[in-house]
This record gives structure tokens, sequence and C-alpha cells, in this order.
């Protein structure tokens, strides 16, 4: 139950936990050590002094009394680097210590059970020096000496210049822990990058473990785009090979005398041409082009042109002179909305297309008013040549299954994702595109 309390205030990233690791060894050691040096060096040696320094004061002041000659008793004051007065004016009732004075409390501890005769320690007046009142049958007496024969001088210089040499040795730990950590900060974005269509130049660097994991990602980056070329130029085989026939069968049927059966024939060999170039446009996914920096808001506007005020409208928000520039691939982008935008035409009378910009993403999204997908079958729907025409209107054509799957296909490649939802604003279906800053 600690750990889990504990877990939500340590750093999330791996340079902070890094640095915790480093220095919370540190600051323990030094507490430690702090302690038990003031409870083991500073209280012996402090006790020491002052038991020697109770023994002098003993002998002072055996030399004050009725009998005794002040002057005597003076002289064997500053023979031992006192300063003693007789009847001081004021005799404080109780013993006055600063609470950072740490070795301050031994003395006035050890004066006491040395000296019964003490009535106060006044270690405040003056920090270099030690004022001790004594009660005696003819009056207090009040002897002043120097600090440094009660405890070591300047104790705190050794916490002091032990702190300042763990935060120097800290601060050089942390530079070298930051230029450590570089190559993976560098790693992360390459990979990052990737992951949303972009190609940055990496070159391995650092730890032999990170430049492996940095050689294992330029090996996994070179195999992907290798597949991805492979796989683009045998569909671009495949589809020159397939059209010559479907040419020459167009070329039959339209010579034919059966204009009937000729035109159902012909129907269906242009169902083949429309299922060819949508696998092939599956197959390409967003390497239609380049990344660019585009109007996203601007783009939506062409695209809902192209199908028509009276069928698709745009969002109010859209209309407003305000523009959202995105590192896209425009043609990629504009091929996925189309996408969307042309089941909802198939599917539903109106459709909404528009765009909410946040501080982390940005989402195109259409919404129709047709009768939607349930929800257990999204999933499904995002599937490359699955239809759920037993769900849908069939009146106005049915596709080929690979709509949504594209514009799943060129989200990821973006960075984002697709998601599917109930409308909000017509009850139809919501398809939003979330693409990442």
């Amino acid at each position: 139950m600690f750990f889990v309390w504990l877990k939500q205030y340590t750093p999330r990233g791996l340079y902070g936990r890094a640095a915790l690791i480093l220095l919370v060894p540190i600051v323990t050691l030094l507490a430690v050590i702090s302690v038990v040096f003031v409870q083991r060096l500073f209280e012996e040696v402090t006790r020491q002094l002052t038991t020697n320094s109770s023994i002098a004061i003993s002998y002072v002041l055996d030399g004050v009394g009725p009998d005794q000659d002040p002057d005597q008793a003076q002289a064997r004051a500053r023979a031992l680097d006192m300063a003693l007065e007789l009847s001081p004016d004021a005799v404080p009732t109780s013993d006055l210590r600063n609470w950072t004075d740490l070795s301050g409390r031994e003395v006035i501890r050890v004066l006491r059970a040395d000296l019964p005769e003490v009535v106060a320690v006044d270690l405040v007046q003056n920090r270099r020096q030690v004022v001790i009142y004594v009660a005696r049958q003819e009056g207090a007496v009040r002897l002043t000496m120097n600090r440094r024969r009660f405890s070591a001088a300047n104790p705190h210089q050794f916490l002091v210049l032990m702190a300042f040499v763990a935060i120097v040795m800290s601060v050089i730990a942390i530079i070298f822990l930051r230029n450590q950590l570089r190559p993976i900060k560098r790693l992360a974005q390459a990979a990052e990058a990737f992951g949303r269509g972009r190609i940055e130049p990496y070159r391995p660097s650092g730890a032999l473990e990170v430049r492996s994991a940095g050689n294992a990602f330029l090996d996994m980056r070179a195999r992907l785009e290798r597949q991805i070329e492979q796989r683009t130029m045998m569909l671009s085989g495949v589809s020159h090979d397939l059209r010559t026939p479907l040419t020459r069968m167009k070329l039959a049927l339209s010579m034919m005398d059966d204009r009937l059966e000729a035109q159902d024939l012909t129907r269906d060999v242009e169902e083949m041409e429309r299922l060819l170039d949508e696998f092939l446009a599956f197959a390409r996914g967003d390497a239609l082009d380049d990344l660019n920096e585009i109007d996203v808001v601007q783009l939506i506007r062409d695209v809902a042109a192209r199908f028509g005020r009276d069928k698709v409208a745009l969002d109010p928000s859209c209309e407003l002179p305000v523009s959202v520039l995105m590192q896209l691939r425009p043609l990629a982008i504009e091929r996925a909305l189309s996408n969307l935008l042309g089941n909802a035409m198939r599917y539903a009378d109106t459709a909404v297309i528009g765009i909410s910009s946040g501080a982390k993403s940005v989402t195109l999204w259409v919404e129709d008013d047709g009768p939607g997908i349930a929800e257990d079958k999204r999933e499904d729907a995002l599937k490359p040549f699955v239809r759920l025409d037993a769900a849908r209107n069939q009146d106005r054509g049915s596709g080929v299954g690979l709509g949504l799957a594209i514009t799943n296909d060129i989200a990821r490649r973006h960075g984002g994702m697709l998601r599917l939802r109930d409308g909000e604003k017509l009850g139809g279906l919501r398809v939003e595109i979330v693409l990442p800053r």
C-alpha cells in the first residue's frame, strides 16, 4: 500500500527516475554521516573539552571566598584565560542556547554535572564565548571563557564542506547522466517519427546497449521499408497484368451483338476494375505523397466542396477564419476523408464534416444520419474486405469493404487512430480520425 502511494509521486520520465536513483543514496549517506559525526565525534570532543574547562573553573572558584584575596582570584582567572566578575549586575534564571547550536547542549549538560553551583550558562550573548554564572555564599560570580575551550571551532564547516562536495559531484553525475540518456531520447524520437510516417536521420551512439537497440531499430526500419516497397511493386505489377485482360474483355464485350448480356458482363468487369483499384489503394496506404505542412481546415473545405453543399455540410466551427497547420500527407488525408464521405453518402442522406483541435491532437470527423454500426461490430468494420451490409442500406450500392480499412491504415501511419462512435449531431455513425500534433 505504501509503495502504491509513493509511486504517484515518483517521476515518470527515465531522466527523472535515474536522477532520483542517483540522488537518494547520496542524500541518505550524507544524513547518516552527519548524524553519526555529530553524535559520536563532536559530542565526544565537546564532552572532553568541557570537562577540562570545568576543572579550570573549579580551580578559579577555589580562590573566590570571604577569606580569599579577590586580586589573587583575578590573577588565577587571567592565568587560565578567563574573565572573572564578582557580583554581576544581572543573573539569568535559565540557560540560553540557540537551537542551531548542536554542541551547546552537551556543554551545558557537562557543566551542570561537574559544577553543581552553576546557575545559568549563556551561549547566546556572544557565540564565541561561554558565560557561566555560579552561585557563591558571598554572591554570584560571572566567568567568561572562549568557546574554543568547550567545543571544536566551527564544527559546521565539515558539514558544509561535505554538502558542497556532494552537490558538485551530483551536478557532474547528472551532466554525465544526461549525456548517457540523450541517445535513448534520440532513439525514441526517431521511432516516434517513423511511427508517424516520417524518416528522420538517426545514427546509433551512447553505451553498447543503446547502440545495440539503435542498430536493431535501423534494421527493423529498413526491413519495413523494403517490405512496403516490395508490396507496392508487386501489386503494381499485378495491376498491370490484370488490366490487360480486363481491357481485352471490355473490347470483346463492346463487339457483342447481345447488348443486354453484354451490359451485365460490362458491369461485372467495371466492378472488377473498381475492386482492383480499391485493393491497390489499400496496399499503398498513405505512401501517396510526401509530408508537407498543410492547412487541415482548408483541406476539409475542399473535400466537402467536391461532394456538394446539398449533401455534405460543414460544421459551423469550420466556417471561422482560422487555420490548423500540421505536417501531413495531403493526398492520403484527402483520400481518407473522401472514403468516409463516400461511405456516408452510400448509407445516409446527409453528412457533416468538422474538425476539433486540442493541445496534443487534432480530430477530423464525419457524421451521417444513416443507420450506423452496432458497437459490437465496429472492430470488424475496420478490417479489410469485411462488409457489414446486413445492417446497412443496400439501395445505393455496396462497397468492397476497404474504405474504413484504408482510412484506418492512413491514420495509423500518421501516428493516429480511427474511432467509430455514435453520432452527436445527426444520430448516425460518427467516424473520427485522431492525429497527434
